[in-house]
């Protein structure tokens, strides 16, 4: 979606587009959570009609109860359905091993920072489901992690409404281009490390099961 569209969507539903999509996103349906709190964000800093806090707040709480959902999700499911049928919310096989891998490596740090990953972000509940973590270790690092995603996404978004609103619409198209060729950077960045943390994953499960 482009940013007029999901202004468009912020303008219309408010709190409401911007809370259902950190809910449903964070329970293993890939939405632009962190687009729309993005653009929510910045239209709070344009035009004050919604509370920077309020979004920051609720988006936490819904992202938080979301990845509860999916983490009920995972462990009822399991690793054999979601192999076979998790390729229709886009975890295929191969998103599934690189889960897994994660977890394996970095155990429930994962869950802190998984919402910064572009590609795995919506599934951390369902994938922490899928591969047993205990319960109690999954809600604190995934009330933090939904804490400070929320509370990352929020300000930037917020300062960056701020700044394009305060220096003028020449300067702030220029910044808003520029944006855009950073964003483009580091898609591309994530995209190349993402494609290497995959192979690893491949490799290491591959020698697992073979080795098993």
């Amino acid at each position: 979606m482009t940013l007029e569209v999901l202004s468009g969507l912020v303008a219309h539903y408010g709190y409401l587009v911007v809370f259902a999509s950190a809910l449903v996103g964070s329970a293993g349906i890939p939405l632009p959570a962190t687009e729309l709190l993005i653009a929510a964000a910045a239209y709070a800093a344009h035009t004050h009609r919604l509370d920077v806090a309020v979004l920051a707040t609720g988006a936490a709480l819904m992202a938080a109860i979301g990845g509860m959902v999916g983490y009920r999700i995972g462990r009822t499911v399991g690793t054999v359905t979601l192999a076979r049928h998790g390729s229709a919310i886009g975890l295929g096989p191969s998103r599934l091993r690189l889960g897994q891998y994660l977890f394996l490596t970095h155990g429930g740090k994962i869950v802190f920072f998984i919402r910064f990953i572009a590609f795995l972000g919506p599934f951390g509940g369902v994938l922490a489901g899928v591969n047993r973590m205990p319960f109690l270790r999954f809600t604190i690092f995934n009330a933090l992690g939904s804490v400070t995603w929320a509370t990352c996404i929020a300000a930037g978004g917020y300062l960056f409404g701020t700044f394009f609103a305060s220096v003028g619409q020449p300067i702030g198209l220029a910044a808003l281009a520029l944006a855009g060729v950073l964003a483009v950077v580091v898609f591309t960045y994530v995209h190349q490390r993402g494609a290497s943390l995959q192979a690893k994953a491949d490799a290491a499960l591959h020698c697992e099961e073979v080795g098993g």
